[in-house]
């Protein structure tokens, strides 16, 4: 009886499992809450049934059936207590299998879901225009029930191997609910859903993952994944070409309209058209998805550091664990005795004199990764006054990377404990630039420098807020006037190349204000002494 429970309670219990698996994926409501977790938790539910039921029949059969001598008790004793510790190493496994799962979930859903419903939005807008004009109807100008807000991903899943299967399971994502969707409300099943569709299906522009439904029945076409920065220039060009009329330069709302609803177009145009000219050209467009491109690749990178982060995580406590497993097993059984357990405290107390500080590390680096999580990988941030990118995150090390490509690997544990300023998480960032003018120049030209900045900060909305100040700072030797002019870039700094091609732009605008006011600054006239050399050196020359 014992060796047919051993060997076949396994098998019945996963039966058992696969069929509560099936109950509650009929159930939608449970499917939504509980499903993710079961998956994640069936392995080990179903070694504590079986470690349970074993455990049952030892008892059953030997401890009270069998009345053996001493010897025979003690080794029956140190079986059941065996059992026993497995049983309770099990469930104690079961806790940290939950534990992880829930600090994985409720960490996705804290730090990536705003950036997530973004870049799966941005996806769906670059599927819409590059597919044909399913919206060019009488249903054009008002609301209508299709399906062409769901879109379809083909994602690969990874088998027993870590090997991606050739087959890919099909995610449909209807785009209306995740916008409506809150991050409070977000199950972890469907977070999962998301994770996986950004980290393993790549940013494309014509999928056959669209719903075919959309084009009448007609044809899948081959993916065109965005794989570098040119391929996202190349897909700006034919997106362009296939949404603005043939021989226009430029795309407006009713262009959109033939792709999408009304109430998408008014919330996805002007997205684009951030210098709100009710106008898009070509270069907007290209700059749009290049910064799509861009954003989904860091957050897809992000994603995978995370999980990574995660499996270190899991790896430490497992060792924990195991520990603490033996432990209870030496306690138990009665093996740790007075003298082992004098030993074992000697033991103990050397470990924390050696590895204490160690421990320490780790866990204030598993807090700042987990719990303060100032950045995330693709972030520009500004660390002892020095400028870097993250590159990678782990448990104990992050890694950055400067603006000469040299890599800058920082323990964690030390970055817990110094400011760290984050571009990415900053909303619109402000510049200033300081110049001198001479104290000469009339308050006239000085008023029309402040009018003609005020005109180019107004001419270019898409790179700056039109809200500026023009400072007065000072006056030196009575000689020249400080100045500074304070303005607001409609970004954040993250993208450095572009803040300094804005700025460069802006100070060749000034230098052509400067000369058209003929406003300059000179130096104070320097005495000159003349002195007329002797005769005798020049004679003696």
């Amino acid at each position: 009886v014992l060796v047919l429970v051993t060997f076949s309670g396994l098998l019945v219990t996963k039966w058992l499992m696969h069929f509560v698996v099936l109950l509650i994926e009929l159930n939608y409501l449970l499917k939504k809450k509980v499903l993710y977790f079961v998956y994640g938790l069936k392995k080990s539910v179903q070694v504590c049934i079986w470690l349970c039921v074993v455990l049952g029949t030892w008892v059953l059969l030997f401890q009270e059936r069998v009345k053996p001598s001493k010897d025979t008790t003690r080794i029956l004793n140190f079986i059941t207590w065996t059992i026993a510790t497995f049983l309770i190493g099990s469930f104690l496994w079961l806790l940290k299998t939950l534990l992880l799962k829930i600090l994985a979930s409720s960490f996705h859903v804290n730090t990536f879901f705003d950036r997530i419903q973004e870049s799966i939005f941005h996806q769906y807008i670059l599927l819409t225009l590059s597919g044909p004009p399913v919206m060019e109807s009488a249903q054009m100008f008002g609301k209508t029930n299709s399906n062409v807000s769901q879109i379809s991903f083909r994602v690969g899943k990874k088998g027993k191997e870590g090997k991606e299967k050739k087959e890919k399971e099909k995610e449909v994502i209807d785009i209306n609910k995740l916008h409506r969707m809150k991050q409070e409300k977000v199950s972890a099943w469907t977070m999962k859903m998301l994770v996986d569709v950004i980290s393993n299906s790549g940013l494309t522009t014509l999928s056959n993952a669209i719903d075919e439904s959309v084009y009448d029945g007609g044809n899948e076409v081959a993916d065109k994944e965005i794989t570098n920065e040119e391929e996202a220039i190349a897909a700006a060009y034919h997106l362009f070409r296939n949404v603005a009329q043939p021989g226009c330069k430029y795309i407006d709302e009713y262009d959109f309209r033939r792709f999408m609803i009304k109430e998408e177009v008014e919330f996805v145009f002007p997205m684009i058209d951030v210098a709100e000219t009710g106008q898009i050209d070509r270069k907007t467009l290209t700059e749009w998805v290049v910064k799509v491109y861009k954003s989904r690749k860091s957050l897809a990178h992000a994603l995978n550091d995370t999980k990574t982060a995660v499996k270190q995580l899991n790896k430490l406590v497992t060792v924990v664990l195991f520990i603490i497993i033996v432990i209870i097993w030496f306690l138990i059984t009665g093996i740790a005795t007075t003298k082992v357990l004098v030993f074992f405290s000697s033991q103990l107390v050397l470990a924390v004199f050696v590895f204490g500080n160690t421990c320490k590390t780790i866990f204030e680096a598993i807090i700042f990764v987990f719990v303060m999580h100032p950045f995330d990988v693709g972030d520009r941030c500004v660390i002892d006054g020095t400028q870097m990118v993250v590159e990678e995150m782990n448990i104990l090390t992050t890694v950055f990377l400067k603006s000469d490509n040299e890599k800058v690997f920082y323990p964690n544990s030390v970055l817990s404990t110094k400011p760290i300023s984050n571009f990415y998480r900053s909303p619109d960032m402000g510049d200033n630039l300081e110049f001198c003018i001479d104290f000469k120049t009339p308050v006239e030209k000085i008023g029309s420098l402040k009018e003609k900045i005020k005109k180019y900060l107004e001419k270019n909305p898409q790179n700056w807020h039109p809200n500026h100040s023009f400072v007065v700072k000072e006056i030196e030797n009575i000689n020249k006037i400080k100045m500074a002019v304070f303005i607001n870039h409609t970004m954040n700094f993250q993208d450095y190349k572009e803040k300094s091609r804005r700025r460069s732009e802006f100070v060749l605008e000034m230098k052509r204000i400067f000369e058209e006011l003929s406003i300059v600054y000179d130096l104070l006239p320097q005495q000159v002494h003349l002195i007329e050399p002797k005769t005798s050196e020049i004679t003696s020359k």
